[in-house]
């Protein structure tokens, strides 16, 4: 019984540690430094952890994350409405390592504003 009860302890260790692992934090983030522009979505995939948008930025493809889809969608956002191709402006927060990832705050579409935080 107690060979059970460490193996399962052991399970939940290691599944925890595994999301852990994968998560990032937003301290990765320079937060100090918002950018607001305008892109046009290269490429979209919506799904959690994080809806995930590819742009243009400064001449090089950016990952852009945005928030949940579960908030997004409760916030009137839906796939449809940022599919490839279309034109938004986002303020975002670039990845501190200099890589081409940003956070984003808030996007717009058309003249609509979608808060993501």
């Amino acid at each position: 019984m107690a060979y059970l009860r460490n193996l399962s302890l052991a399970g939940v260790l290691l599944l925890a540690t595994a999301f852990t692992f994968f998560h990032h934090g937003w301290a990765e983030y320079d937060q100090t430094r918002a950018i607001d522009y305008k892109a046009t979505i290269e490429k979209l995939v919506w799904e959690n952890p994080h809806a995930l948008a590819t742009v243009k930025y400064k001449g090089a493809s950016t990952t852009v994350y945005l928030a949940p889809t579960t908030r997004m969608n409760d916030r009137g956002l839906s796939p449809e409405m940022v599919k490839e191709g279309t034109a938004v402006r986002l303020v975002a927060y670039p990845h501190k390592s200099g890589k081409n990832e940003m956070r984003a705050e808030r996007i717009y579409v058309g003249d609509k504003k979608y808060e993501l935080r």
